[in-house]
């Protein structure tokens, strides 16, 4: 299979949007320019560029490189390339250059010098020379001057790709279709999308971010309606290829408009929305997208979504607008974005950022982006960021009549394991359980089900390898989501979702909302406080229910102490059981206070029970507090690192000093259980040697977590000379 050498340029500032486009299309060695991309590849990856890029505005394969300072070695590098390998003298051809920092500075000079050396080469070899057509020619050569060094290649797009084939009626300030294609990118508008999220453009003018986004929105290839391209008359084209990949381009589109969200585009001019609706017309969309003639107050009040996308460009004064106007526009934008519109994100998109003051909102990331030759920012706002969990909303459930055949595999399975577990549930008295952990590979989910009142169902998706389509991972989320609300009967607000990665240091710790609501449920004879929005984790780790009940049946009359102790369940269990003491140690205040608050829901508030704010390992190290104690429980992280830490554990390496350093806090006939959930975990039993380690980990596997026997790893450990 030939490989080829490709550039792909796109205006200024985009170059690292369309270096990550064509990574995702499986270009390969992909290279930012300061002009756009290079990549490599077959042939088949130059036709995908041209037919599905949304930033670029062209794709050009370079012919041949060679310094020209002078037009004569301009025209002699020309001449070494066998153009009638490329096309014939029955077709037409043009050049257009583009020159910078060279000698040869007269771009219409050079053009022409390099269509001599394409004439004179064709009348020599030949006796007959092709033809010149500005206007669509069957081959366009493209010549880039860079400091006195030529590139010359053949322009595979044939005009840029920017002209998509459906706006023919633009207003006085419309945006580039790559331009608002790269708004949209920037504005997180896909994965809004994918999660069933709206989108408005109040102030659309002739419609081309409505359109756009629906083009992202619904995967259809921006190249499809285009009819012209440089590449067809190209010799060495591949017509079987080019084809077969319309073919694949079309069936997508089908496919993807099933699933297009609501898009609505507003104007307050008559004039722009006709435009608008002609172009939408065109795109193939009509009847799929809203195009309405309203005012901005109206626009805005009369969005029904919860969740979505504004996004406009609206106008700044330069070509648009009187600008002693425009900060009350913009004032006015902002106040119905905070009125309507909370827990949307919106992006303005603006040539004077001065302007976005007006707005009454803080972006949270600033874009530069060029429109034409003019710097522009775009200002992307969450109107109220609580309503997002782990920096992505909850996604719109799918419902029944939209689901594929495999959600019916998954509700099966979630009633099969609910029956299966019913009568264990019921004989332990067990009400926080999961349900469901990836049993079926295409729905990588963890459901857990806590009975509280009412019933709260904790859903995380593991995230999905970087070879997954993301568009469809996101379809069968949201479809699990539907499924899970309608098989178990709950409403949406029971329904939490998070996406669990593999998480590092107090990442896993971190906040992730501000709800402050915590649902109290039972564990045996134990009350905990949970939260479902908060955290990473709710606050109860659902798989250490019978290690927890371990220590309750180890703790009479031992003085216990609980280290790493997250919101303090253990010490619970262990004070339940008779521990005459406990003490609770952990390096978060938060989780210090949770603690205390679970203990005393479970009236154990007294001077017996000891929280200490500190880091465990530092702790360790230093001794302890001078106390030895008849049982510990050491549940430390795979990984931590803190700015309150004086070092990072990695448990895998640091595993035997923190268990000695722990033991020497032990009584003589005292007991450490050893915890942690690190599956790759090996003990250096070698390197502890005086002490007597025993693997409990199976024992300790309740019935709801016997799908993965390694969730975690659990140890008995005592003193070679202590006794239990």
């Amino acid at each position: 299979m030939k490989i080829y050498a490709f550039i792909a340029t796109a205006p200024m500032r985009m170059e690292q949007l369309l270096a990550e486009e064509l990574r995702n299309m499986g270009a390969l060695e992909v290279i930012e320019t300061r002009t756009g991309a290079s990549f490599r590849g077959p042939i088949e990856t130059g036709y995908r560029a041209c037919l599905w890029s949304r930033l670029a505005n062209r794709i050009l394969l370079p012919l041949a490189n060679y310094p020209a300072a002078t037009p004569e070695e301009l025209y002699l590098g020309a001449q070494q390339v066998d153009w009638a390998q490329h096309f014939d003298v029955s077709n037409s051809f043009a050049v257009a250059c583009n020159s910078s920092r060279s000698q040869i500075s007269h771009s219409h000079f050079a053009a022409l010098k390099i269509k001599d050396a394409i004439v004179d080469q064709f009348r020599e070899r030949q006796d007959a020379r092709p033809s010149i057509r500005l206007e669509q020619p069957d081959i366009q050569i493209n010549l880039y001057l860079f400091q006195d060094h030529a590139t010359l290649s053949l322009d595979l797009s044939g005009e840029s790709l920017h002209r998509r084939g459906y706006r023919e009626e633009g207003m006085s300030a419309p945006l580039k279709e790559n331009l608002a294609a790269a708004i949209l990118l920037r504005a997180g508008w896909p994965e809004i999308a994918a999660n069933g999220g709206a989108l408005i453009d109040p102030m659309c003018g002739s419609g081309t971010l409505p359109i756009e986004a629906a083009l992202l929105a619904a995967d259809i290839a921006p190249g499809l309606l285009r009819s012209h391209w440089g590449f067809l008359h190209w010799k060495q084209h591949d017509q079987p290829l080019w084809n077969s990949m319309l073919i694949a381009a079309r069936e997508r589109r089908e496919s993807g408009l099933a699933q297009l969200p609501v898009i609505i585009g507003c104007d307050h001019d008559p004039k722009a929305v006709r435009a608008a609706r002609a172009n939408l017309d065109r795109a193939g969309l009509s009847g799929r997208l809203q195009i309405e003639q309203r005012d901005l107050s109206v626009s805005v009040s009369q969005i029904n979504r919860s969740y979505g996308l504004l996004v406009t460009n609206p106008p700044y004064g330069e070509r648009l607008g009187h600008t002693a106007d425009l900060p009350a526009l913009y004032q006015q934008l902002g106040s119905e974005l905070k009125q309507h519109l909370r827990g949307w994100r919106a992006a303005v998109f603006t040539g004077k950022p001065e302007l976005g003051k007006s707005l009454g909102l803080r972006a949270r990331k600033i874009y530069s982006l060029f429109n034409g030759a003019m710097e522009c920012n775009l200002l992307c706002f969450e109107v109220a960021p609580e309503w997002f969990v782990n920096e992505r909303r909850f996604p719109t459930p799918l419902p029944a009549a939209s689901r594929s055949e495999g959600a019916n595999a998954l509700a099966n399975r979630l009633q099969k394991n609910m029956k299966h577990l019913s009568r264990w549930l019921k004989r332990e008295r067990v009400t926080c359980f999961r349900l469901y952990d990836a049993d079926l590979p295409e729905y990588a989910l963890a459901i857990d089900c806590y009975e509280a009142i009412p019933r709260q169902i904790h859903v995380q998706e593991y995230q999905a390898p970087a070879n997954i389509d993301p568009r469809r991972a996101r379809l069968r989320l949201r479809e699990a989501l539907g499924v899970i609300l309608d098989t178990l009967e709950i409403a949406q607000e029971q329904l939490h979702f998070k996406v669990r990665k593999q998480q590092k240091g107090v990442a896993q710790y971190e906040k992730l909302g501000s709800s402050g609501k915590y649902y109290a449920v039972e564990e045996g004879e134990c009350r905990f406080l949970v939260n479902f929005d908060d955290y990473l984790d709710t606050g109860l780790f659902l798989d250490h229910r019978l290690t927890r009940r371990i220590l309750e049946e180890l703790a009479s009359g031992r003085d216990f102490l609980n280290l790493f102790a997250y919101t303090g369940t253990a010490s619970v269990y262990a004070a339940k059981g008779g521990a005459p003491t406990t003490t609770t140690i952990d390096m978060s205040n938060t989780y210090l206070q949770w603690a205390q608050r679970n203990m005393a829901l479970n009236g154990f508030d007294s001077a017996e029970h000891r929280f200490i704010r500190a880091d465990c390992v530092e702790w360790l190290r230093q001794g302890g507090d001078g106390r030895k104690y008849g049982l510990i429980f050491l549940d430390p992280p795979s990984f931590s690192t803190s700015k309150r830490m004086s070092a990072t554990l990695d448990l895998q390496r640091d595993h035997v000093e923190l268990i000695h350093n722990t033991a020497a806090l032990l009584q003589p006939d005292g007991i450490m259980i050893f915890s942690n959930n690190l599956r790759s975990f090996r003990m250096q039993r070698e390197r502890l040697s005086n002490l007597l380690v025993e693997d409990i980990s199976r024992s300790t596997l309740p019935p709801d977590f016997q799908r993965n026997s390694r969730i975690h790893n659990v140890c008995r450990i005592r003193l070679k000379s202590g006794s239990v």
